[in-house]
């Protein structure tokens, strides 16, 4: 069906939460098989804790590892993911996909999101597989660690910026930011992400996704390591054994549901839902 700008209806949504709960399922399966260590955060840690499964405006799950989890995770998908059903997608496996984190997606389905609709790789209902690297413990070095995925971040992004950005001067910044080439950017990324990982630090981040400006620029990898199993949709995946630590420092107060007019996920233009398995 095609959308212009719509909330999907609850009974797609619901649909879609369990086609991506399919994919966790995989992950999980594969980190076991090959003893790598992940764990399910953001809105899916609070999904968990709340709600015991998905918030129910949510529309995508979220799964992150450290970087050589992350590597070794990628190895294993080309050798055992199951291809009927998912494929991962990096910048690695994808001509001009532009994000510096994995994508499972499912086989068969389409979820594109508005804005993005000129993006030229395939496209599919997804969870994200998010790399955590090091970020540096001194603060002004690590300020500056902050500046250089901000700008990379945005250089990868201008592909889709110069097209949706709401204001003009955004369009036209970012149409001269695509002068950057794809391959260039990603250089930037890979230079970045051995600098980043000499040494283990104390806090972590997604070299390519905002994180909180507070004062720490990253999250305390005590959260991606010290981990214990939470249910979530009558499963049970590894979290942050602090979940209250982590779901703090990220959300505030988490027990607490957001005014109405936010409980919405993200618009799309156009997706196709499959049956889920019930085997």
């Amino acid at each position: 069906m095609t959308l212009e700008y719509k909330v999907m209806p609850s009974e797609d949504l619901r649909q879609m939460q369990l086609i991506q709960l399919e994919m966790l399922l995989e992950v999980d399966r594969i980190c076991k098989k090959y003893d790598i260590q992940y764990c399910i955060i953001a809105g899916t840690t609070l999904g968990a804790v709340r709600h015991k499964g998905y918030i129910p405006w949510d529309d995508d799950a979220d799964v992150a590892m450290l970087r050589p989890e992350y590597e070794r995770f990628c190895k294993a998908c080309e050798e055992d993911i199951d291809a009927s059903r998912f494929f991962l997608q990096t910048h690695a496996n994808t001509s001009g996909y532009r994000w510096g984190y994995g994508k499972i997606r499912r086989v068969g389905t389409e979820f594109v999101r508005k804005g993005q609709e000129h993006m030229p790789y395939p496209t599919g209902v997804f969870i994200d597989i998010f790399p955590l690297d090091n970020v540096p413990d001194n603060l002004a070095v690590r300020r500056l660690h902050n500046l250089a995925c901000t700008v990379i971040r945005k250089l990868l992004w201008s592909e889709v910026g110069a097209k949706s950005d709401s204001k003009l001067f955004m369009r036209s910044l970012y149409r001269l930011l695509t002068l950057f080439s794809r391959d260039f950017v990603f250089s930037l990324y890979d230079q970045l992400m051995r600098i980043s990982n000499k040494k283990n630090t104390e806090l972590v981040r997604i070299l390519t996704f905002p994180t909180p400006n507070n004062g720490y620029y990253g999250y305390y990898r005590k959260w991606y390591v010290e981990l214990e199993d939470i249910e979530f949709e009558g499963h049970y995946f590894p979290a942050a054994k602090d979940y209250d630590g982590y779901l703090s420092f990220k959300f505030g107060n988490y027990l607490e549901l957001p005014p109405l007019e936010q409980r919405q996920g993200h618009a799309s233009t156009y997706y196709q839902l499959l049956p889920v398995n019930k085997e």
